[in-house]
């Protein structure tokens, strides 16, 4: 029995030495190096039965497919947090470090300022007004009642005890912003510090002071960021977008270190292109164990795709060379009978189902075009096309790899 082996390098051989320096694209005054690189050969009839070439169309496949896209780890801006203080003062304690997890209004600095001591002062002073005020009111009410007292004099008390009220709610506003407790403050336990706290839980992410700056309102002391609620942001191409819907899985690695996978859920589409690109940005929540994962991180994803409808091609009908994708299609199908493939040689000739005899010595034009290949599922792989093919052109769907090795041959040899 014949090594299949054996039979194909036979068959691979009787083809080359076939092979004829004049090719359909070329004349004897573009040089051996345009023969290099011709995109063309031809066979024989003959040639094609011998290989058993087979014939075929690009045909719609639905595939189990998946889409490839890079994007970015993003925290939502209202899980960020920059820390300022509304009062100005020298830092004097830094509670956290980089990296620490805090919760929310959980001190993280303390800055002290003689101003503070005055905001403390005057609020007890006009509480203490008020609390006169209001006696001083209450009893020129009842005077009023009694008319033991003038109009103006009750309407002198009632106006002190609102002006007092007033101030004594504006100075309390003041001493919450600036993190004190006006409720449990007293002349016993004012303070010259102020204790800066975190807005948000998360994780320092930066901090941006020294013990004994000078902080203001116009001074970052720390940056916060809320981790949970991680999202990626996927830039996908308009032809793409069709593929996608909300709900789709997300498989992502980071693109530094792809050991480990995470997964996201697709739960918004942009309607808008990305500045300067045609790309649009997909959105989709981080699921599972975010250790690890920090905003603006880079990643690659793979999109899954259900059944997607595609244009796909025989595996055996895609060859590799030179670490490009490539497919063969019949130069001329309008003039090419695939009938004539699938017929009987007699005679040395074969012969179509008209009778009309075929010379076997007939050759065939080919045209290498060069694709790029994407998934593969059922024995078809799904093709994007990256030069122009007529409507209805016939492909090579078994016998490419000969076809491959006979021009890469020829370009060879004509080079030496």
């Amino acid at each position: 029995m014949t090594h299949p082996f054996i039979s194909r390098s036979i068959i691979l051989a009787l083809l080359l030495s076939g092979c004829n320096p004049k090719s359909d694209d070329l004349n004897t005054e573009t040089g051996h190096h345009e023969t290099a690189r011709s995109s063309t050969t031809s066979l024989t009839t003959a040639q094609m039965k011998a290989i058993q070439l087979e014939l075929g169309t690009i045909e719609k496949k639905q595939l189990t497919a998946s889409l490839k896209a890079n994007g970015l780890l993003s925290v939502p801006n209202n899980n960020k947090a920059t820390v300022n203080s509304l009062f100005g003062g020298i830092v004097t304690t830094i509670l956290v470090q980089t990296g620490n997890n805090v919760s929310k209004d959980q001190t993280i600095a303390t800055l002290a300022n003689s101003e503070f001591i005055v905001m403390q002062e005057e609020y007890l002073s006009t509480v203490a007004k008020a609390e006169f005020a209001q006696l001083e009111y209450d009893r020129q009410l009842a005077m009023k009642e009694e008319n033991a007292t003038s109009l103006k004099s009750f309407q002198q008390a009632e106006s002190e005890l609102k002006s007092l009220n007033a101030k004594q709610a504006s100075l309390k506003a003041r001493l919450i912003l600036a993190g004190l407790n006006p409720d449990s403050l007293s002349e016993k336990n004012i303070s010259p510090v102020i204790s800066i706290k975190s807005p948000i839980s998360g994780a320092i992410s930066k901090i941006n002071v020294n013990i004994g700056s000078l902080a203001d309102a116009n001074t970052s002391i720390a940056e916060i960021v809320d981790n949970s609620q991680l999202h990626l942001d996927l830039y996908v191409y308009e032809k793409d977008l069709k593929k996608l819907a909300i709900g789709q899985t997300i498989h992502f690695t980071l693109t530094n270190n792809p050991g480990k996978e995470y997964d996201a859920d697709i739960y918004s589409i942009s309607n808008t292109f990305e500045p300067n690109t045609k790309a649009v940005a997909v959105h989709a929540t981080v699921k599972g164990d975010k250790h690890g994962l920090i905003d603006g991180m880079s990643i690659t994803a793979l999109v899954s795709l259900d059944q997607a409808t595609v244009d796909a091609v025989p595996v055996k009908a895609i060859v590799n060379y030179d670490g490009l994708d490539y497919i063969f299609i019949v130069k001329d199908s309008s003039a090419f009978s695939i009938q004539s493939l699938h017929n009987q040689p007699v005679d040395g000739h074969l012969h179509q189902a008209s009778s009309q005899p075929v010379n076997l010595n007939t050759e065939t034009t080919f045209k290498r075009i060069l694709i790029r290949k994407g998934t593969t599922d059922v024995g078809y792989s799904e093709i994007t096309l990256l030069e122009d093919v007529p409507p209805g052109s016939w492909i090579v769907t078994n016998g490419a790899f000969f076809l491959m090795a006979k021009i890469t041959n020829q370009g060879e040899e004509h080079e030496h």
